[in-house]
């Protein structure tokens, strides 16, 4: 009997959670579905063709374009977690989502997060060898090489979601199942919980911790490295090349970082839950949605190749036409 009562308070009596949306005003629900959706349609358009394009243009490949062949596939992926639900809810009176599927969501959520850091992380140290230790670069960026950062980006990010997922799970939810977000986040599921969560407070402070020091302080050596070698240069075309190669790579650690910053280290403000929304919107929406663009408008690399790509498939087309 004492068993059975065990097992009865670890299985958690929640089997379905409400999602309060991004707002609760009903006039704002329709222009925020297509704002959302043409977000999506950008996103989605954008990575695929970026993808495309690094994987049929035989110059772009090289480390820094198969790094951002990662980055994209990320974004890609990662636009689906939310978005589809967001634009569900959008025409929903009641945003209703399982249990297993809440705990599916943090898990792809903590571990794209996890993962991007990771890649763009990678990317900074690829710079770094590609400008400061140029006759070595072939040899330091082997594809071997390329292939065991990207690997263990996403092995790292597979064990961070594990974790957090993991930690989730054991919580024991009982009392109210109304989550105050658009999405199943950590934080206002911890608040749900009617049993402790130090552990997962605990894990979740650790975790975040490594994840951003060690990722914040490899990109941040790499760039002080790649600042000093410029400035030692003689040749204003160098440093033209430099911070044209760096600059979109710098755009998107910024967008990724601070908005990820704003979410979390929020002041203590009545007004803080909706400023807490409106930036997870920024990192979850947004930036997957910036990233194709950035690395496509400052690139002359992937311009070039967009330009041969649409001739060849305008050359195509007039074949067709032809008799």
């Amino acid at each position: 009997m004492p068993m059975k009562e065990m097992v009865v308070e670890n299985v958690s009596s929640v089997t379905q959670f409400i999602l309060m949306g991004l707002t609760d005003k009903p006039e704002i629900q329709l222009p925020l579905f297509f704002l959302f959706l043409l977000n999506h349609v950008v996103t989605v358009v954008g990575n695929l063709i970026l993808i495309n394009l690094i994987c049929f243009s035989s110059y772009l490949h090289t480390p820094m374009y198969f790094f951002l062949f990662n980055l994209s596939f990320i974004d890609l992926c990662y636009s689906f977690v939310f978005t589809p639900k967001m634009l569900m809810d959008f025409n929903s009176e009641r945003n209703i989502i399982s249990f297993a599927g809440c705990m599916a969501q943090l898990f792809f959520f903590c571990f794209f997060v996890s993962s991007e850091c990771y890649v763009l992380t990678a990317m900074a140290y690829d710079r770094y060898v590609a400008i400061c230790k140029p006759l070595l670069y072939t040899i330091t960026m082997s594809p071997q090489m390329c292939s065991l950062l990207m690997s263990a980006s996403h092995v790292m990010g597979f064990a961070v979601a594990m974790a957090h997922t993991g930690c989730m799970i054991r919580l024991t939810f009982c009392d109210s199942n109304i989550i105050n977000h658009y999405m199943c986040d950590i934080f206002p599921l911890l608040q749900l919980s009617c049993s402790s969560t130090y552990a997962n407070e605990l894990v979740s402070s650790i975790i975040a911790g490594m994840v951003v020091i060690v990722s914040s302080v490899i990109i941040f050596i790499s760039y002080v490295m790649i600042l000093f070698n410029v400035l030692h240069m003689s040749s204003h075309k160098g440093w033209s090349k430099a911070f044209s190669t760096c600059g979109s790579h710098l755009i998107t650690v910024g967008l990724f970082y601070g908005s990820g910053l704003l979410t979390h280290v929020k002041p203590s403000s009545a007004g803080s839950l909706g400023q807490e929304k409106f930036f997870s919107v920024l990192y979850t929406n947004v930036v997957p949605m910036l990233n194709p663009l950035i690395y496509s408008l400052r690139n002359k690399d992937v311009k070039l190749a967009l330009k041969k790509t649409l001739k060849r498939i305008a050359n195509r087309q007039n074949w067709f036409v032809l008799p």
